[in-house]
Parts: C-alpha cells; sequence; structure tokens
C-alpha cells in the first residue's frame, strides 16, 4: 500500500507530472475521486485503481521526492543470507528486505521511505547504521518469497566440507547413546553429514536420495538420469542421528518411528533455492527416507529443450495455441511430465491470460501464474479445485492429474466452454489416453468433441560427451534402428569416464509421440473403438511412435539403442 498522507498529495502529484507519469489533468481527475471517495484511499492508492500509473512510477517518484535511491529487485539478492539479519515475521510485516552489508552499512528495501520509526527500529534490532533504498511491495514480496518459502530455510554451503573419518567416528561415538535423538541430530557433525549429502546431491543433479537400513548397515543411494547407483555405505548405528536431523529440518515429528511421515525442507545452496520432500516410512531394519530434490534450474526450461524433433514441436506448438478445449501428457512416473506441463505454461503465459494450476504438490513456483495445492484431508481434492477455480475467471487451466471421473468429467466440462485445459494422465502411449478416460467414466462424445491433442513420453538418458566415441554395432540393432530411422552412418556409445560415473551416460532428453485426433478418428472415439483399432488409425494419421522417435535420436548420435529398447514397447 502506498502510505503518503493528504499533506503531501500535491508533492506526489508534482513529482508524477515531471517524471512524465500523469498529465495535470489526469491528476485533478484523481484529486476529484479522492475527495468523493467515502473509503480513505490515498492518491497513490486511486492512481492505481485508475490504472492511470503503475507501483512502480509512484515509488520511483517517492523516491525522487524523498532523496532516496529506486531499486528494481528482481527476485535475487547478492547476499541471501543477509536476510537472516531480522526475523521472517519483521520482514513480512513491515514490508521491508534486507540487500547488503557493507562497512557496517546495512542497505534495505522499504515501500515507507516516510516511516523514520521503522527505520530506526531496524538499525536497533541489527545493530548496524541502515540506508534505505525504494522498492515496490510486489518486488520486496516475491524476493523475500524466493528466499524464505517457508520458515524452515537451511543454507547449506554453511556447513558442507568433506565428511572426514573424524566426523563419522564422532557421530558414532555419539550414537552409541542416542536417548536425546534431538540433541544428537543438532550435533555439527551430524549436520555436516546431512549436508554433504544434499549438497552431493544437487551436484551431481540427482532427482532422489534414499537412506536405506539392513540388518547391520546404512545405504545412500542417489538416482541420477532415472538410475540409482551407490553414494555410501554408513555404520547402521548412525540411522536414528541422520533421520532425526532430516525430521527436524523438514518439521517432522522425531519421537514418531511407526507411522509414515512426509514434509518439505528449503535450502540455499549457491545463492539459489532448492526444495526437497522428504519421505520416511518404517521398515523391519528402521526407518527409510527419500528426499526428491527440486532443483529449480532443472524444471522450467524452453520448449526447444526437451528435446522435440522438428515437426513434433511445430504440431505440438499448433495444439497448445488452441484457445479451447483439453490437452493430455501421458506417461509413467518420472517421464518428465511436470516438466513439459511447466514449460508449456512458461510459454503460454503473457499479461492478457489468467493461467491457473492446481497440483499435489507444486513442484516449483511459476512468477504470475496462480498455483493451488491439492488438500484431500480438508476435502480440497483435484476436483473441488477444479471446481471452485472456474469461478475465478481462468483461461488456461492446468490439472497436475486426472486421478478419478469426477475430475475427469469437470476438466472436459471446463474444456467444452471455452477454456483451455492442461492435465497429465498415466498411461503406456498417446492413443491409451483416450482409453483411460472412457474406462474411468466419460462418455466417448465428451472425449471426442473435447480432446485436442495426446502428448505421450519417455526419458532417456544421453550418451556422455566426455567419453563418446564411435562404434559397430550388430547386423541385428542395425536392422532394428534404420528400420524406424533410415540408413545411419555412424553408431556411437560411451565408453564410460569420471564424469558419468563410467556409466557412459550424462544427462536425460524427451523421447515423444503426438496425437492430434481429426474426423475419423474423433467418430472412432464416439463409437468406443478398441484400443488397437485407435493405434492404428494414429498411425495412418501420420503419428511417430515413441520408439520410432528415439531411434531417430540413436541416429542422430545422442542416444543409445539400449535405451530406447529399456523404456519403450515393441509396438
Amino acid at each position: 500500500m502506498i502510505t503518503i498522507g493528504s499533506d503531501q498529495k500535491l508533492q506526489l502529484g508534482q513529482l508524477l507530472i515531471k517524471s512524465g507519469a500523469v498529465t495535470e489533468e489526469q491528476l485533478a481527475e484523481a484529486l476529484d475521486l479522492q475527495k468523493a471517495d467515502k473509503k480513505g484511499l490515498l492518491l497513490g492508492e486511486i492512481l492505481l485503481e485508475q490504472t492511470i500509473c503503475s507501483q512502480e512510477q509512484i515509488m520511483e517518484a517517492l523516491a525522487l521526492g524523498y532523496g532516496v535511491p529506486f531499486a528494481r529487485i528482481s527476485g535475487r539478492i547478492a547476499d541471501p543470507k543477509i536476510i537472516d539479519v531480522l526475523d521472517r515475521d519483521f520482514v513480512e510485516k513491515h514490508c521491508v528486505l534486507p540487500l547488503f552489508r557493507v562497512r557496517g552499512v546495512l542497505t534495505i528495501a522499504v515501500t515507507e521511505p516516510a516511516n523514520v520509526f521503522l527505520v530506526e527500529e531496524i538499525a536497533r534490532k541489527t545493530e548496524y547504521r541502515v540506508q534505505i533504498v525504494c522498492a515496490t511491495a510486489k518486488d520486496i514480496r516475491s524476493t523475500i518469497q524466493t528466499h524464505l518459502p517457508a520458515a524452515n530455510v537451511f543454507v547449506i554451503d554453511d556447513i558442507v566440507g568433506e565428511v572426514s573419518a573424524g566426523d563419522l567416528a564422532l557421530v558414532e561415538e555419539q550414537a552409541e547413546d542416542l536417548v536425546d535423538l534431538e540433541a544428537a541430530a543438532g550435533d555439527s557433525p551430524v549436520i555436516r553429514m546431512v549436508n554433504y549429502l544434499i549438497y552431493n546431491a544437487v551436484r551431481e543433479s540427482a532427482s532422489d536420495i534414499h537412506i536405506e537400513p539392513d540388518d547391520k548397515s546404512l545405504r545412500v543411494r542417489f538416482r541420477v538420469d532415472g538410475r540409482l547407483y551407490e553414494k555410501m555405505h554408513l555404520p547402521f548405528k548412525l540411522l536414528p542421528a541422520i533421520v532425526s536431523r532430516i525430521k527436524i529440518m523438514a518439521g517432522l515429528d522425531i519421537s514418531e518411528r511407526r507411522l509414515p511421515q512426509d514434509g518439505g525442507i528449503h535450502v540455499l545452496m549457491e545463492n539459489r533455492p532448492v526444495d526437497l520432500r522428504v519421505s520416511t516410512l518404517n521398515g523391519k531394519s528402521g526407518e527409510k527416507v527419500v528426499i526428491r530434490v527440486i532443483d529449480n534450474r532443472n524444471v522450467l526450461v524452453n520448449l526447444e529443450k526437451l528435446g522435440f524433433g522438428y515437426e513434433t514441436l511445430k504440431q505440438w506448438r499448433k495444439v497448445i495455441s488452441v484457445p479451447n478445449g483439453i490437452v493430455l501428457v501421458t506417461g509413467p512416473t518420472g517421464s518428465g511430465k511436470s516438466t513439459t506441463l511447466y514449460s508449456v505454461l512458461k510459454e503460454l503465459n503473457n499479461d492478457e491470460v489468467n493461467i491457473c494450476t492446481i497440483e499435489d504438490p507444486i513442484e516449483f513456483n511459476l512468477p504470475w501464474i496462480n498455483q493451488f495445492q491439492v488438500n484431500e484431508k480438508i476435502g480440497f481434492t483435484f476436483a473441488a479445485a477444479l471446481r471452485s477455480l472456474l469461478r475465478q475467471d481462468p483461461d488456461i487451466i492446468m490439472v497436475g492429474e486426472v486421478r478419478d471421473s469426477e475430475t475427469a468429467q469437470i476438466a472436459i466440462q471446463a474444456a467444452l466452454t471455452g477454456h483451455m485445459v492442461l492435465a497429465s494422465l498415466h498411461t503406456n502411449d498417446a492413443p491409451g489416453a483416450i482409453t483411460r478416460l472412457l474406462n474411468i467414466g466419460v462418455e466417448p462424445y465428451l472425449v471426442a468433441a473435447s480432446l485436442t491433442g495426446v502428448l505421450a513420453q519417455r526419458l532417456v538418458r544421453k550418451i556422455c560427451n566426455n567419453c563418446k566415441e564411435p562404434f559397430d554395432p550388430s547386423a541385428k540393432i542395425r536392422r532394428a534402428v534404420e528400420h524406424l530411422a533410415g540408413q545411419v552412418e555412424t553408431f556411437y556409445h560411451g565408453t564410460g569416464c569420471n564424469k558419468c560415473r563410467n556409466s557412459g551416460y550424462s544427462g536425460r532428453i524427451g523421447i515423444y509421440e503426438l496425437l492430434t485426433p481429426d474426423d475419423a478418428m474423433r467418430d472412432n472415439v464416439t463409437a468406443a473403438t478398441s484400443i488397437n483399432e485407435l493405434r492404428r488409425l494414429a498411425a495412418e494419421t501420420g503419428m511417430t511412435g515413441l520408439r520410432a522417435d528415439g531411434m531417430d535420436k540413436v541416429k542422430a548420435g545422442i542416444t543409445t539403442v539400449e535405451e530406447i529398447f529399456r523404456v519403450t514397447d515393441a509396438g
């Protein structure tokens, strides 16, 4: 909220006129509206409400009037740890943001440059000399959310280092008596161990950390490029302290070891936020912990970087440009559906559309997209959320997953009433999505009328560029590739090196099949034709299958035949 008193109305108006943000006529009109207004709105609020000028223009004028700099904050700050000089409640309540500290002078972004009492309170709390800059409330709040997404934020870089044999010995010694689990979990060697695991998982682009107890030892594995590999073995006696430390970070109950628990951790690593989803489950040898790593830099990418072939991407962009209808992205868990959907939303997002999502969980915070988290405990299911969302005037709706008939029915009704609906579904191929909708109770004619396109996808590992080299495959492999992709001059594979953990692969890329139903297929959908007939019709319309798209990437030297065979059916 813009806070400038009535005695300063004219000054603000003159500053806005001087900057070219408003004309004298517009200012006079705004002042007349303020006089007639019974709510007691301030001049800045009137100007915003009438869209005469922007919040940035008002704050810039205020900064000029009070002789302080105006700062545009892009969501990043030079030193994220400086936020800790003020507690979360204080920065949120007063809408202030510590930016940096130089030679004992703390620079703070504020929305109220005239509030000297606030500046004095900050100086008293931090014991620094305070210098202020003006910024918009929108910029300050979004930056706070980026760097403090929850109360439990941990800076991994603070305590990482290499875990030494001395650390392990110290933890083992303390683990002999773990009556006080909270104290044991708070000890620095335990903290260093857990931070070391998280740090290395993010650095190695792992998607999951598995901490698995056996009768005599504790195994830690990372899932990298879709495959698990062993990172280290630890003594079994360390399990209670390590699990308790992870529970404390995730805000879970360390005394509850019998029931499953789920929570989240927000960490800062190398000045960027990383989200962790924690799941604990008690087994025969103790609690198993899985930590899902959601690295923001790996989630939101351009469609061009996902692995689409030229023609498929061209056709996919046509599908997502249709203003209404339902578009489905299908594949098993871990096939990259969320990344594809987020990339689509990034491409479609602009100031002229209202985009809303319903997710479980929200995997990534999308700027200026309205995201809603499902909470089944209070009855806020996908169906209930979608029903409420339709009253929010959306243009584009993304449904994280269609799980039941009710959600599917509402999503299709939304698609038929002028909305564009994006959703994910668990099926093995694109034609199977149609059968899945019919099986959960959607009428065939509704599916035929609303379905715009179905994208099926998988993720395959890419050949490591560091150890990539040509090789001569067997005649059987050559025939399999050339049957789908045409003649191949050179085949490649990875020999294995330190950079790829001797696997021969590094990174992953998508393979896709895109079904866009024509009139003949819609007629067959209405008639509830069998899945085999739908597959035949899809092939006749020119749909490139998953395996064929994969073989094109083998031909291009991106991946190997073994990877394509591993993730696709022969059909």
